[in-house]
């Protein structure tokens, strides 16, 4: 895996209070600006002894991952769980107000599993974790953000504002959950499926239209830009 420089921003606090504004207007996109993507920020993890395409497929615009509760870990010198995930790459970032969108679908019989993660914190390995117990996205495995998403596709879209220290969740488009970040000095996202307490025998997740956005104006060049919005 080739390593990458992680991206410094620096977003005026102007430029965040009106993304933030925005997000209140009911399209939580409004005053947000998409980074380029390729197909090079999309890192697969899976189990180390399989190979990627017996637990990942990505065909017609659709990511399909799954993992199995009996599976090794992503490395044989992790003692974490079972996982096959999309780690975005090339977009860490530590400050100013970043937001992942995407359309997720669970297929029923999927439970005790994290679909998505904003990755870095002070105390803890992640600000954020989206689960799935019995059909319901909850926030870790405490409140419930929305019921019933078994069997449909869902648009999430989750607003980290790194200086607030805040992490909203918007599902179809409107507020479920906002609570309070976790500090870090680096963060990312990622999406799939990562066992979690009381899992199933094979959990999997389906994703589409995934984009990175952040407050203000234009994507940067590279990896490496900083920029004075």
């Amino acid at each position: 895996m080739v390593a990458v420089a992680p991206l410094l921003l620096v977003v005026s606090p102007a430029a965040a209070s009106r993304a933030l504004a925005a997000v209140g207007s009911g399209d939580p996109t409004v005053g947000f600006t998409a980074v380029r993507l390729s197909e090079s920020n999309f890192v697969l993890q899976r189990p180390y002894d399989v190979p990627g395409g017996d637990r990942y497929k990505f065909h017609g615009g659709v990511r399909q991952l799954w993992v199995l509760s009996s599976d090794k870990p992503h490395d044989p010198h992790s003692n974490t769980s079972p996982r096959t995930e999309i780690r975005m790459t090339g977009y860490d970032y530590s400050s100013g107000v970043w937001q992942f969108e995407g359309y997720g679908y669970v297929p029923s019989g999927t439970t005790g599993v994290s679909v998505m993660q904003v990755f870095g914190a002070g105390e803890s390995a992640t600000t954020l974790m989206l689960h799935v117990y019995d059909g319901a996205l909850r926030y870790y495995d405490r409140q419930v953000v929305e019921d019933n998403i078994y069997d449909r596709w869902f648009r999430l879209n989750v607003v980290h504002d790194v200086d607030a220290s805040t992490v909203a969740v918007f599902v179809d488009g409107v507020e479920r959950l906002r609570v309070p970040g976790r500090g870090g000095d680096s963060h990312y996202f990622k999406f799939g499926v990562y066992a979690q307490n009381h899992a199933s025998i094979c959990m999997e997740s389906r994703w589409k239209g995934i984009r990175i956005l952040r407050a203000g104006g234009a994507a940067p060049k590279s990896a490496n830009s900083i920029l004075a919005i």
